[in-house]
C-alpha cells in the first residue's frame, strides 16, 4: 500500500523526534557562551511544533542547576505551538537554570530522560542567541525536513475587503512551505498602500527572516498583511512584495 510521506511524520508528532545534524551549534547568553557542539541533535518533544536544540552535556560550557518547579500543571496542551513556552514539557526529564558571565535563565534547559538521549541536555530557542557554524539563527532552529519553495508566477490575484480593492497583481510570487498553506506575494507597485497602515508587529521566521505588518485604514487594529523587507537569502526573492491572511480579507483568483 503506497504511504503519504506527510501523513506518516503528522502521526509521529506524539512522539519524542530527534534528527543529528553535523552543524558546530553555539549558544550565547548576552555575549557568553553557554554550548558548543559538534554533535547536537534537532529535537521536538511530543507534540512540539517547532523543534529545540539538544546536545550533550560534555558540550555546555555554561553552569546548569536544578530550576524552581513549575508553577502550571504538569499537564501540557494538546497542541504546543510556538506561543506555548518552553518550559511545558511533553516528556520526562529534568529542568534546569542556565548561568553564564553572570546572567541567567530560569528553566531554560531540560535534561532529557529518555534512554536513546541519555546525557543530553535540550535548551530554550528564544532564551539564547545562536550560532549554526557562523551565521545566525532566527526564532528557533531549521527543520531538515521543512522546505521553502518560491517560484514567479502568471496568476492574476486579487486582494479585497468589503469591495475595496487592496491589491491587484499578475506577477506574484507564490510561496509553498511544507505544511503549510501556499501564500502569494504581491509586488509592493501592485498594492493600494492608501489603504494599509503600518504597525509595530515583528515576527522571526528562521525560513525567511523577519516581517513587519499592517492593517486595514480605519479598520480594527488586527493586522491583515505582512512583509520580508530583507529577507534571509534563501528567501531574497520575495523582498519587499506583501501577502494577505486570506481569512481576514478576500484573496482570490480572478
Amino acid at each position: 500500500m503506497a504511504t503519504k510521506i506527510s501523513d506518516s511524520l503528522r502521526a509521529l508528532s506524539g512522539e519524542l523526534r530527534y534528527e543529528p545534524t553535523t552543524k558546530r551549534i553555539r549558544a550565547l547568553l548576552g555575549d557568553r557562551p553557554v554550548l558548543d557542539s559538534r554533535s547536537a541533535v534537532v529535537l521536538w518533544e511530543p507534540r512540539r511544533v517547532v523543534p529545540c536544540y539538544a546536545v550533550p552535556a560534555n558540550d555546555v560550557v555554561g553552569v546548569l542547576s536544578p530550576a524552581a518547579p513549575p508553577a502550571h500543571s504538569h499537564e501540557a496542551p494538546a497542541v504546543l505551538h510556538p506561543g506555548i513556552p518552553f518550559a511545558r514539557h511533553s516528556t520526562p526529564g529534568k529542568a534546569l537554570d542556565v548561568s553564564a558571565g553572570g546572567q541567567s535563565a530560569a528553566g531554560a534547559a531540560f535534561e532529557l530522560g529518555d534512554p536513546d538521549l541519555a546525557g543530553y541536555v535540550a535548551f530554550d530557542p528564544n532564551a539564547f542567541s545562536w550560532l549554526e557554524e557562523d551565521d545566525a539563527v532566527q526564532s528557533h532552529p531549521r527543520d531538515p525536513f521543512h522546505r521553502v519553495d518560491i517560484r514567479h508566477s502568471a496568476r492574476h490575484v486579487m486582494v479585497s475587503n468589503a469591495g475595496l480593492v487592496l491589491a491587484e497583481s499578475a506577477a506574484p510570487v507564490m510561496v509553498f512551505e511544507t505544511g503549510l498553506a501556499e501564500r502569494v506575494y504581491l509586488p509592493p507597485a501592485d498594492v493600494n498602500w492608501d489603504q494599509l497602515i503600518a504597525t509595530d508587529s515583528v515576527t522571526l521566521c528562521p525560513y525567511k527572516g523577519a516581517a513587519g505588518y499592517w492593517r486595514l485604514a480605519g479598520g480594527s487594529g488586527e493586522d491583515v498583511a505582512w512583509s520580508y523587507q530583507e529577507p534571509l537569502a534563501p528567501a531574497a526573492e520575495i523582498a519587499g512584495y506583501v501577502s494577505f491572511y486570506d481569512n481576514l480579507v478576500q484573496v482570490r483568483e480572478v
